[in-house]
């Protein structure tokens, strides 16, 4: 039986079968398939959840051999990918056609279909997630069938498929809003955590993008700007600090935006993240800050802060609110559980969501009263898939309870 895990290794399955179609019509014949032996069907991308969202003993279905970029349409400044397309691999077919995503996180290593359904998002206050960036999907049904979504086609599936997990069938293109490409400036530099704070709002503010890493063991926090640019690519001469936070301020560089947003993980690891609304932030870091430097001193992994637009599909941890999103992590390997567990407490006194791909122990019995569209997301899954063959244990307990 085939074996797989997730990226950081904490998540492991055993699927009956591997599945790697090269074409639509192979995806629609596998998930058609497995239906008729009556067999669950789960996706993987690049695995980089740290739950058991892809995990499954019936059909794993890999979206490797589906990637690359299928078409643009300058008018309607959309481009559309195959959903297995690597984030990374997005950028460089863009930029030949002068385009660009309006923004990424700090990780490019997730197949765009896996960071759209599960909410991955950037930093910037004005700026929303990946999943926000979708005017259209085409999504493989339960039976096989494939519906092209939209919100013009069918408003109440495309709110609910934008952030679904999977859970309403697989996506095999999706078509994004793009902006024409744009460069970006980046700044960093080390500061103390109370200083840093002190400046929060004024730098949330004043810069397309801002975010922050505070260190535990030394109590600093590396800080980064990025702003667009008309100036010349290139790196400017600064040398960045040595110690601890040395892997988190790079020189002041001007580039590409594609090539500017990510940042290198070479260290595999665990982490929890929760979105809280936007005026909670700065409180429910301090809280963080104090828990960690009193309860947990030997983690030496840093948490990172964040800002995210609004939006409105369904089960977005940013529905309807302006959010700060907060990350803890612990090296891969390593006891994580109580450590995070004592962190979701703190996110769950400032109103927290937690994110879909990531540690969390809740289920749908307190999840549900987070979000205010919940029932509707739950119709839809149940009319698009009503024998819940793309269903799992965890999306059992965080859907269904």
């Amino acid at each position: 039986m085939p074996e797989w895990s997730n990226w950081s290794g904490s998540v492991r399955a055993n699927p009956s079968e591997v599945a790697r179609p090269a074409s639509e019509a192979e995806l629609q014949s596998v998930v058609a398939g497995a239906a008729a032996r009556a067999r669950k069907v789960r996706v993987v991308g690049t695995g980089h959840s740290f739950v058991p969202l892809c995990a499954t003993d019936g059909v794993l279905i890999s979206l490797d051999n589906l990637q690359g970029l299928v078409s643009v349409n300058p008018g309607q400044s959309t481009a559309t990918f195959w959903a297995g397309t690597k984030i990374w691999q997005m950028g460089e077919p863009l930029l030949a056609r002068g385009f660009a995503l309006s923004n990424q996180g700090d990780i490019d290593t997730q197949a765009i279909a896996g960071a759209v359904s599960t909410a991955t998002h950037g930093t910037g206050p004005a700026l929303a997630n990946l999943s926000s960036m979708l005017t259209a999907v085409r999504l493989v049904l339960a039976d096989g069938s494939v519906v092209d979504v939209s919100l013009d086609s069918d408003p109440e599936m495309f709110s609910a498929v934008r952030v679904s997990m999977g859970a309403l069938g697989v996506l095999s293109q999706v078509t994004m809003r793009v902006l024409p490409a744009f460069r970006l400036y980046e700044r960093s530099w080390a500061e103390p955590f109370e200083a840093c704070m002190e400046r929060l709002h004024e730098r949330i503010a004043a810069n397309r993008h801002f975010e922050f890493w505070w260190a535990p063991p030394i109590d600093m926090c590396a800080a980064k700007t990025l702003n667009p640019t008309t100036e010349e690519i290139g790196i400017r001469d600064t040398e960045p600090p040595a110690g601890l936070l040395k892997r988190y301020i790079n020189p002041e560089r001007v580039d590409w935006s594609y090539r500017i947003f990510p940042s290198e993980r070479n260290n595999l690891f665990n982490e929890i993240e929760f979105s809280v609304p936007a005026g909670n932030g700065p409180a429910c870091v301090r809280e963080l800050h104090q828990m960690m430097k009193t309860a947990y001193p030997d983690v030496l992994w840093p948490i990172e802060y964040r800002t995210v637009a609004a939006d409105d599909a369904f089960l977005s941890p940013h529905y309807a609110r302006p959010s700060v999103t907060i990350s803890l992590h612990q090296a891969a390997g390593l006891p994580h559980e109580q450590f995070f567990a004592s962190a979701q407490a703190v996110f769950a006194n400032h109103g927290g969501r937690p994110h879909w791909g990531k540690w969390q122990s809740w289920s749908a019995d307190r999840l549900r009263d987070l979000y205010p569209e919940w029932d509707r997301f739950t119709a839809v899954r149940l009319r698009l898939d009503p024998r819940g063959r793309f269903m799992n244990p965890f999306l059992e307990r965080v859907l269904v309870g």
